[in-house]
């Protein structure tokens, strides 16, 4: 497939699928990024995509950039939502097969085993992949920042590229998020998990009832919509995603409308964390799991 960042593709090796992505010359900061995070933290996670190899080659006088990593016949979440209508427990599935991937990411670990705290920056369905067991992981590194408590030294890189416009939370958008705190790129994580999960929710057939797919703000924004266009949106008329009303008739799609809404606060500090939110779908899918005895 082709993004705007470079094209990937599928390749062998010993015998197993992988996947090649090729990052355009013109984006080699986030070929580098994504590098330098894979190498330097211990980050085999289940909801996080699996690395394999990073390359530098050079083909026909011209550097070519090449990550290799676990390859998911599935593809994308936005690829998978176009084509797949989910049940209730479908969903929950990916809701929180993501924010677990999103709560590893987010915390600080100490000891050997270690990993600094990771921000991504640019979440939203596509780089989020949906694996055969209908559990997601989390790709693209290439925007992320690192921090330590320790050292508190924010790790941002130098990368021109900026998140998704769509995804983008109002504090970005009106350029007024703080730029030397590791927490606000935290919260701007939480700010678009909120919109992933309302693509999943409105995917969800509930009494044989489904929307088909739609990005956010699909119907106040253009189809590439400028950052101009989304900052009237979202900071401007302070407008957040319509929750389908048919999500309020079912136990697990009223919760999760519950939280994407606490996941959508104009003020970053008011949103949930990964971590809470982790722990709220948890307790769905035990209910789940186990009906209340009479």
């Amino acid at each position: 497939g082709k993004g705007r960042y470079g094209e990937v593709w599928r390749g062998l090796w010993h015998g197993e699928s992988v996947a090649v992505k090729i990052f355009s010359s013109r984006d080699e900061q986030s070929w580098f990024r994504e590098t330098e995070i894979y190498n330097t933290v211990l980050l085999r996670h289940d909801n996080i995509l699996g690395f394999i190899a990073s390359d530098m080659t050079s083909r026909n006088s011209s550097t070519q950039l090449w990550l290799i990593t676990h390859y998911h016949e599935n593809g994308s979440l936005y690829d998978y939502l176009q084509r797949t209508a989910l049940d209730s427990a479908g969903c929950l599935a990916l809701a929180s097969s993501i924010i677990c991937g999103l709560v590893h990411l987010h915390v600080e670990i100490f000891g050997t085993q270690g990993k600094p705290a990771i921000a991504h920056r640019d979440l939203k369905s596509r780089n989020i992949l949906v694996k055969s067991n209908q559990q997601c992981c989390i790709a693209d590194l290439g925007l992320a920042v690192m921090h330590s408590q320790g050292s508190d030294y924010l790790y941002i890189g130098n990368n021109p590229r900026v998140g998704t416009k769509r995804y983008m939370a109002p504090e970005v958008l009106s350029e007024q998020i703080r730029t030397d705190c590791f927490e606000s790129y935290k919260k701007t994580d939480i700010w678009a998990y909120g919109l992933v999960l309302w693509e999943i929710a409105r995917r969800t057939a509930i009494n044989g009832i489904v929307e088909e797919y739609r990005p956010p703000f699909f119907d106040v924004v253009p189809s590439d919509p400028s950052f101009e266009d989304m900052k009237k949106v979202v900071c401007v008329d302070q407008h957040t995603p319509v929750v389908p009303n048919r999500l309020y008739s079912n136990a697990v799609l009223a919760a999760l409308a519950r939280v994407m809404k606490e996941c959508w606060y104009q003020s970053p500090s008011a949103r949930l964390t990964a971590l809470r939110i982790k722990k709220t779908l948890q307790k769905l899918r035990q209910s789940l799991e186990k009906p209340k005895q009479d």
